[in-house]
């Protein structure tokens, strides 16, 4: 089985010559052509000084966590970018990962990704979160501490705000009476939503058996966990293979300036594929510098990986084996993260 093949396009910043906003969407037609499945866009509104109170990683290559980024890293605002990337390609799929939701009004969200679900003609992932940094939140005048509340809210909204107009809505953080948000969503009731976090937390579960159609956690989450998840999809008439699981490669860098192996990287991927997690994130940056070898790079990926899967080519449009024996025991997610949140 070859799996989905995702391109991280933030968190790109080593790269040489440091990609600008439009070169970022000139990676995701490079992995279009390549056959890669997905790229993927995090975000921050804003970083504050506490950003890097963890301490910054020692290679600058790797993957940015709660608390170890440069305050100055370049986040782009994540849905203007894939609005760009989806007038751009036609068939990659375009992953909204660590949306910040509590940050906006759920109205705003809502019109937002309708309108970028229409635009790229039903190819949008989004994967809400609350996000870690405080500086964030108080720079923008919103509570920190409440955001788990305001997300459930949230995505309750957006459930009934793409289930048709007039939508109303009375909860403790957000109330409105009857509006109109128009257009709807390309797909009928909104673009798939992927929940993740650092831990398998009772909210997280609550999430994806409600709402979810993937799990795309940060790190490897413990296997009690994905039992928990999978138990819970049981119970609530679900079947685990519903889910998109996401997992990853993380590059190991035997010194602060150079880039990791990708042979090493990918050796990881025949296991996580034994385990159900079938699309695999990709951070380029974590192994080559070169700007300009972003094309070639995608073509290698997808060449490794197709032989890694025991296949002559790849075909980029590969649907998932839901036939797949997902044994709640056995799963184990790579190491994929969305770096604007948890």
């Amino acid at each position: 089985m070859t799996p989905r093949l995702l391109l991280i396009l933030s968190e790109n910043q080593t790269l040489q010559p440091t990609p600008d906003v439009g070169d970022l969407v000139g990676f995701a037609v490079e992995a279009e052509r390549a056959g890669l499945d997905a790229v993927m866009v995090s975000e921050h509104v804003v970083l504050g000084p506490s950003a890097d109170a963890a301490g910054r990683p020692a290679n600058p290559r790797d993957y940015a966590v709660p608390g170890n980024q440069d305050p100055a890293t370049p986040w782009p605002s994540s849905l203007v970018l894939l609005s760009a990337i989806a007038a751009a390609t036609g068939r990659v799929r375009l992953v909204a990962s660590a949306i910040i939701s509590p940050l906006r009004h759920p109205l705003v969200l809502a019109k937002d990704l309708a309108t970028l679900d229409r635009l790229s003609r039903g190819r949008l992932v989004v994967q809400p979160t609350v996000g870690w940094h405080r500086d964030e939140y108080e720079a923008l005048g919103i509570g920190f501490e409440g955001r788990g509340d305001m997300l459930d809210e949230q995505l309750e909204v957006w459930s009934r705000a793409w289930a048709g107009s007039p939508v109303s809505f009375i909860g403790r953080h957000y109330r409105f009476g009857d509006v109109w948000v128009e257009p709807q969503p390309f797909r009928p009731g909104g673009p798939p939503l992927w929940f993740g976090g650092s831990t398998v937390h009772q909210r997280v579960i609550d999430r994806v058996v409600r709402y979810g159609r993937g799990f795309n956690p940060l790190g490897r989450p413990d296997d009690a966990g994905l039992a928990r998840l999978a138990q819970a999809l049981i119970s609530a008439g679900r079947s685990p293979a519903e889910i998109e699981y996401v997992g990853g490669t993380r590059g190991v860098f035997a010194g602060p300036d150079q880039v990791a192996d990708l042979d090493q990287a990918l050796a990881t991927i025949p296991e996580q594929l034994a385990r159900g997690f079938t699309t695999i994130c990709v951070k380029p940056s974590q192994f080559i510098d070169d700007s300009s070898r972003m094309g070639e790079f995608c073509r290698e990926l997808v060449a490794k990986v197709a032989d890694l899967a025991g296949h002559s080519h790849p075909h980029p449009t590969l649907t998932r084996d839901r036939s797949h024996p997902y044994d709640p025991e056995q799963l184990t997610a790579g190491p994929c993260h969305p770096g604007g949140g948890t």
